[in-house]
């Protein structure tokens, strides 16, 4: 992977403002194409084909030509990502990245560690995809480089913002089924130096009924959308409303000056007994500031803050809240020792708190982690090396060492291999350690040990990968029904082999992405060999898409095999193919008009026990984005 210092300085203002933590890295040519350039890898500017993991890049024209209404429904069928939802649009939606965890996957926005410190999940049904210009993700462990939670993987969002110097705006409206009701805009002012700017969406829906069943001790403890038989069989609507703000100035090459918010608020309705409907505020603020003394030479400095409120009700009378907040600081130092060689150092610093105000189980809980960092990125002519270690302090759970190692060789005929190996950990959430009838304060962390061997081609309009990975997870805690608390399981195996190709022929567009994954219990005693709840083994995705002049026509299918619900592999939730259709007009300079069809044949099925999918949707959009 060659390092071209002259690259950073090609590249747009964008990449100055979000992708730019440490100089840029390359592979072969040089990286004048911002959508090649990711940064969550290895937290410095490389280009994704140089990128020593399994890497993603979903950008806005991807964004645009989807029939994805949603983050959730944009991820869904992605190599090595199961999503499980209760109910369609806004409703609970929890990612499983390469067969770990739901709260085993790190999320920042650019930049800014996000998710609830209390369920340990990041509430992506409430993330808007208006707001979003563009993801990466990356598969595999990355606490070496991040600190907890990335036992599965990394995925960053960045938020919009403009790149032309002058003035330029945005807009879109849509309707829908089920009274989908949509709007955004958004507009930029940049100059040579910096630019401002803010977006602002909408986003509603009348919802579904998506509940099938409620609880019955007698059939099955825990399950179901409600307990009182024949109770909330209503439609549950969502509501979104959003905007984001950015600031970014560059007085001089030295010096990179940065600041951005996102803010969501809505209201959801579903099921339940106790809790019904819920009001959530998310919140996320960050800046950084990047000084470049020498060519060879950054240092690096973020801080951001997170945070998530909800506050749910029966009816209109007030039931609990739940409010959370992370507050996170980076300092990161970036050296070129000598030609092709990088070494990365850095210190990390978080704060999660957590209060619940319930009148049954209220509590209130904080903890610090202290990190400190170090990489080495090495380029050896056809080999390329990447070696890092952390060490954090947690408040709670003492000192964690983390380390990876990834090297890459180019082989005959444009072919890559890649191998690695790392380490990672899980701190228990707040809500497992200290919610009262409902958790466990002698959880211990949760750690993993993950191997994978990658083999990869890329030509002229075409690329395909193929990914094998190993993954042992000691002390993963899960529901132990017989204490009626979360515990920590003895041992969890995964494996499974990813494949994905694409290519460009002419006016087509075809993408594959398939997936096979064992996710087992592998301790001793109760459970011992059982497939862990809510992994199906087999997936796929493949989309197609074709311009023909002003029209644009696209198709994606979506595919994924049974599962089990339930640790011990007795509820079993269905496997499903769907089809999902589009199909776009540029009317006019700047002015397209989209139709998308999701779930073509209607098909019925469930991701969740209990909660079906909605069935066919259309949506009807017109967007105005000049070029």
């Amino acid at each position: 992977m060659k390092f071209h210092r002259d690259t950073v300085f090609r590249l747009s203002p964008l990449a100055f403002a979000l992708a730019l933590p440490g100089p840029a890295l390359a592979h072969g040519d040089d990286a004048t194409d911002l959508d090649r350039v990711v940064v969550t890898a290895t937290r410095t500017a490389t280009t994704a084909d140089a990128a020593l993991a399994a890497v993603e890049v979903i950008d806005r024209a991807q964004i645009d030509a989807s029939s994805a209404r949603s983050l959730p429904e944009l991820l869904r069928g992605r190599a090595g990502i199961t999503l499980v939802n209760q109910g369609g649009l806004g409703k609970l939606s929890t990612l499983f990245l390469r067969g770990t965890e739901s709260d085993h996957t790190l999320f920042l926005i650019d930049g800014v560690r996000v998710g609830s410190p209390a369920s340990g999940l990041t509430m992506l049904q409430d993330l808007p995809l208006a707001q979003i210009e563009r993801i990466e993700i990356v598969r595999g462990p990355r606490s070496s480089l991040y600190g907890a939670d990335a036992i599965g993987g990394v995925i960053q969002i960045f938020t919009r913002r403009g790149e032309r110097e002058g003035i330029s705006g945005r807009g879109r409206i849509a309707a829908g089924s089920h009274g989908l009701r949509e709007a955004s805009a958004g507009l930029d002012l940049r100059g040579k130096r910096g630019g401002v700017g803010v977006d602002v969406a909408h986003q509603e829906t009348d919802g579904i009924n998506a509940c099938l069943g409620f609880y019955n001790p007698a059939t099955w403890a825990g399950a179901g959308c409600f307990i009182v038989p024949g109770t909330h069989l209503d439609r549950d609507g969502y509501r979104n409303s959003s905007a984001s703000l950015r600031a970014d100035f560059a007085p001089n090459d030295t010096w990179q000056f940065d600041a951005r918010a996102t803010r969501a608020e809505g209201h959801n309705d579903y099921d339940g007994d106790y809790v019904d409907n819920s009001d959530i505020v998310q919140q996320t603020v960050g800046g950084s500031v990047r000084w470049a003394p020498a060519r060879d030479v950054q240092l690096k400095l973020t801080l951001g803050r997170n945070s998530d409120d909800s506050n749910n009700y029966i009816g209109s009378v007030f039931s609990n809240r739940f409010t959370t907040s992370r507050d996170s600081a980076s300092l990161q130092a970036d050296l070129t020792v000598a030609q092709g060689q990088l070494l990365s150092a850095g210190f990390d610093w978080l704060r999660d708190r957590a209060n619940i105000v319930d009148a049954w189980s209220p509590f209130a809980a904080a903890r610090g982690n202290r990190a400190v960092f170090a990489q080495y990125q090495g380029d050896f002519g056809a080999h390329d090396l990447q070696l890092s270690l952390r060490t954090d302090r947690n408040d709670q759970f003492g000192a964690h060492a983390t380390g990876g190692i990834a090297w890459g060789m180019d082989i005959a005929d444009g072919w890559r291999l890649t191998a690695s190996h790392g380490t990672a950990f899980k701190a228990p959430s707040f809500n497992e350690l200290y919610y009262p009838g409902y958790s466990n304060p002698l959880l211990r962390p949760e750690q993993s040990r993950s191997s994978e061997l990658s083999l990869q081609r890329s030509g002229d309009g075409w690329q395909v990968q193929a990914n094998a990975y190993h993954n042992r997870i000691d002390d993963l805690i899960a529901w132990d029904a017989s204490l009626g608390k979360p515990g920590n399981v003895e041992q969890a195996r995964i494996r499974g082999l990813e494949l994905t190709a694409s290519v460009t022929l002419g006016e087509w567009d075809l993408r594959g992405q398939l997936g096979w994954l064992d996710a087992r219990n592998a301790s001793t005693g109760f459970g011992h060999d059982k497939r862990l709840a809510r992994r199906p083994t087999r997936s796929a995705r493949i989309d197609l898409d074709r311009e023909f002049g002003d029209w644009g026509f696209g198709l994606s299918a979506i595919g994924e095999a049974a599962r089990w619900d339930d640790v011990g592999n007795s509820l079993r939730v269905g496997g499903y193919g769907t089809l999902d259709g589009r199909l776009s007009w540029r009317f006019a300079r700047g002015w397209t008009l989209q139709a998308n069809v999701v779930n073509l044949f209607d098909k019925r099925y469930e991701t969740s026990a209990w909660y079906v999918q909605p069935g066919r949707e259309y949506a009807l959009s017109l967007r105005w984005q000049p070029q």
